[in-house]
């Protein structure tokens, strides 16, 4: 791994898409653009990018996930076996239609913005979910690399839609055999190409400690989880530390956030960490990236044995905070941790959903900045 100061900056993944990018998405998924020309378009959005977070003062760099739909949904165009969907279209498909449209309703989201991968027959790798993008990011920073992949808990519960997916795989837990593997085999790849981190994201777990009632969420519309959370929650540890068993010579890292579809705070989760704290301390990563800039988010927990990479700065607001705010924060973070403990990042990502992002790029950056700043002061 690349040598890194204290309290590295780092973003959690996600940029705004430039209207360039936008534009041959659309053009992608319609059809009308080769996936070559989509690239060549990406490529040069990807080298702003990174050329802004080097700018900013950002120790380790991500490719913005510019190249991706959304988060996780991008899987489709990766594996076979998958059938992307705009929430809109899940509507013809569910059987709890009424509940449903219920979910669409509290989403302060057009149903058309969030697209969701179905899986529609046996899923088998494509191509690689991240590893080429990985190389083309080799070529263009001499910085600590991050990489972030959709959770296997995640894509599981994600893309079991039981009217379709059923027809192929009788339970989910069929499908997460398959999952497994794949993501596996991703890790283990990333790995080998020198990824110096790699961030696993599975934001749905917050749903199952603070809304156990609610069996869709703004992710996973068109899934019902076990009713118990608990054993819900042992179901997605063992898929995690399957898929990272014995990877070594690289950073692994868990992302968990309340929800990043929305700027009114009030349609998102709210919740401390104490419910997921067991869970959280079991799986087999390096790091846990956390909400804290937000007030939802509870009170500062120490998690054993684990760095932290400490939200200080609120993606989903007009406010930069600045770089006396950032650094109380970790100067609070500093009574839990050792300070070779503490990464520096945004809450969640700045652009989760590409036709949704939660900000603009120039907002974006002045935060980068403020972290950035933070953590120079407290090298000194």
């Amino acid at each position: 791994m690349n040598a890194l100061p204290l309290f590295p900056v780092t973003t959690v993944g996600s940029w705004p898409r430039p209207p360039a990018v936008l534009a041959a998405q659309r053009q992608l998924r319609l059809g009308r653009m080769a996936p070559a020309e989509f690239d060549r378009v990406a490529d040069e959005a990807v080298q702003e990018v990174v050329r802004l977070q080097e700018q900013a003062g950002c120790d380790m760099i991500t490719d913005g996930e510019l190249r991706r739909d959304n988060f996780y949904s991008f899987v489709a165009r990766k594996f076979a076996g998958v059938r992307l969907m705009t929430l809109a279209e899940m509507l013809d498909v569910v059987e709890d239609k009424v509940g449903f449209e219920r979910l669409l309703q509290t989403l302060d989201a057009p149903a058309y913005a969030i697209s969701h991968p179905a899986c529609v027959g046996r899923i088998e790798r494509r191509e690689p979910l991240a590893v080429d993008d990985l190389r083309f990011l080799r070529r263009h920073t001499d910085r600590p690399v991050k990489v972030t992949l959709p959770g296997p808990y995640l894509l599981t519960r994600a893309m079991f839609v039981a009217e379709v997916t059923g027809l192929v795989y009788r339970t989910k837990e069929d499908l997460a055999e398959d999952v497994v593997t794949l993501l596996r085999e991703e890790v283990v790849a990333l790995a080998g190409e020198g990824a110096d981190f790699v961030q696993i994201d599975e934001p749905v777990l917050s749903e199952l400690a603070f809304a156990p009632a609610r069996t869709r969420t703004f992710m996973c519309a068109a899934l019902a989880a076990r009713n118990d959370p608990a054993e819900e929650l042992e179901f997605a540890v063992s898929l995690i530390n399957r898929v990272v068993a014995g990877v070594g010579g690289l950073r692994l890292g868990l992302h968990v956030c309340r929800g990043n579809w929305s700027r009114d705070e009030t349609t998102l989760l709210t919740g401390g960490y104490h419910p997921l704290a067991p869970y959280l301390e079991r799986l087999h990563v390096t790091q846990l990236v956390l909400e804290y800039a937000t007030e939802r988010a509870g009170d500062l927990l120490r998690f054993e044995g684990k760095e932290l990479g400490l939200g200080v700065v609120n993606p989903r607001t007009n406010t930069v905070e600045s770089s006396v705010e950032v650094r109380h924060a970790v100067e609070r973070a500093l009574r839990l941790y050792a300070p070779e403990q503490i990464f520096l990042n945004p809450d969640c990502g700045f652009g989760t959903f590409s036709s949704r992002p939660m900000n603009s790029p120039a907002v974006a950056l002045a935060k980068l900045q403020a972290m950035a700043g933070a953590a120079r002061d407290l090298r000194g």
